[in-house]
């Protein structure tokens, strides 16, 4: 099956890709293709885990054994998908820009119980979140029962690289994109669904330092009207940019300001955030340029069930210095606690550790997620 693509000419680009992603770079070639490859369950490694210092598992991609790949008909409905070994896709940087700008991501990771059991969070939200950005992209996507039956599909190939109990999970990353050939800015004739896997430890481990933020005054996170509320692809051009210029100057990321008034905060790179007052938390209302984060809509849940007061509302960038305790919510993160935000060479400092509302949030949500904590709101798909 042969699957076009077009991506940047950028080095800079190809190398982001080929080191998030995994794909091998081969400029010289004048199209891209996955090599089909179906793979039977007796083809699968049987053993129980992938042979990794799970202790040391850090953050870096890790080459799983298969991925997952499918794309649309002439109709716009997609094939029956099917596993490949990993690493068999080749991307042709010189071929031009993603079909400017067409295409979608989505984050989620798979837990390893105590049990044994291998479990899901809330897979259909991510369903539902790309099907919505690709209405909104006009482009076609897989139904929800096609995202969730690939994520699947994909986890269970690469079953023995979900980490042991506690060492972490493996991180699940769906991609849609135009893959067919197109003119000018015409949307792209076909589209490309895969989903992949990479071991990845847990965020905060015992001793990990908190975030410490530094607010961008400059390039806002998105406009009005824009794909701000997606996870679109072209989302995440500026923010590579700020995100090096802050991390040079030793912050962790970088929170933004509404791009309409610069007043109001909005959203850390590819984290939402709360502010906790008491007995209330804040967090700035998705209003069209904030992501709506599947964590942020678990933890407000989590939060109303224990009784907090939560306001979903425009949160001025004073507020800061107003807020006891400050986190970040997201599939990479988790709930991470932030310890300090600076804001025009001002810094503001928050509570951290045991003991506080940002901990007991975390506690929760791990324990639903990894099946410690009895899951009352059928958010866990068990698939193993």
């Amino acid at each position: 099956m042969a699957l076009r693509r077009c991506l940047p000419q950028s080095s800079t680009t190809s190398s982001y890709l080929s080191k998030i992603w995994g794909f091998r770079m081969h400029g010289t070639k004048a199209a891209a293709s996955v090599v089909e490859e179906h793979v039977s369950g007796a083809e699968r490694e049987d053993e129980e885990y992938a042979d990794v210092d799970w202790d040391n598992l850090g953050f870096s991609l890790v080459r799983t054994d298969f991925m997952f790949a499918t794309k649309s008909c002439r109709d716009g409905n997609f094939e029956q998908g099917y596993l490949s070994r990993y690493g068999n896709i080749e991307l042709n940087p010189a071929a031009g820009i993603l079909n400017y700008g067409q295409g979608l991501i989505e984050g989620m990771k798979a837990y390893r119980g105590e049990d044994g059991r291998v479990l899901l969070f809330r897979p259909e939200l991510n369903a539902m979140r790309m099907k919505i950005g690709a209405e909104r992209m006009c482009m076609h996507s897989p139904s929800v029962h096609q995202f969730i039956e690939g994520v699947k599909q994909t986890v269970l190939a690469n079953r023995r690289w979900v980490p042991p109990p506690g060492k972490g999970s493996l991180y699940l990353r769906p991609l849609l994109f135009g893959s067919g050939a197109s003119l000018g800015v015409a949307a792209a004739s076909e589209y490309t669904f895969l989903v992949f896997g990479s071991p990845v430890q847990n965020y905060f481990k015992e001793g990990t330092a908190a975030l410490n933020l530094y607010v961008e005054e400059v390039i806002p996170r998105a406009y009005l009207g824009g794909t701000g509320g997606v996870k679109a692809i072209s989302n995440y051009g500026p923010v590579l940019e700020v995100m090096r210029r802050a991390k040079s100057r030793g912050f962790s990321d970088v929170l933004y300001l509404d791009a309409d008034t610069g007043k109001n905060i909005e959203e850390v790179s590819a984290a939402n955030i709360f502010l906790v007052k008491g007995n209330t938390i804040v967090t700035p209302a998705t209003s069209g340029t904030i992501l709506g984060g599947i964590t942020r809509k678990s933890i407000i849940e989590i939060a109303l069930d224990l009784g907090y007061k939560v306001e979903e509302r425009s949160v001025p960038v004073e507020e800061l210095k107003e807020a006891e305790e400050v986190f970040c919510t997201g599939t990479a993160a988790g709930v991470a606690s932030v310890g300090s935000i600076t804001f025009k060479n001002t810094r503001t400092e928050y509570k951290v550790g045991d003991g506080i509302v940002t901990q007991q949030l975390r506690s929760i949500l791990v324990g639903i997620q990894t099946g410690s904590i009895q899951d009352t709101k059928d958010w866990v798909l068990q698939i193993a």
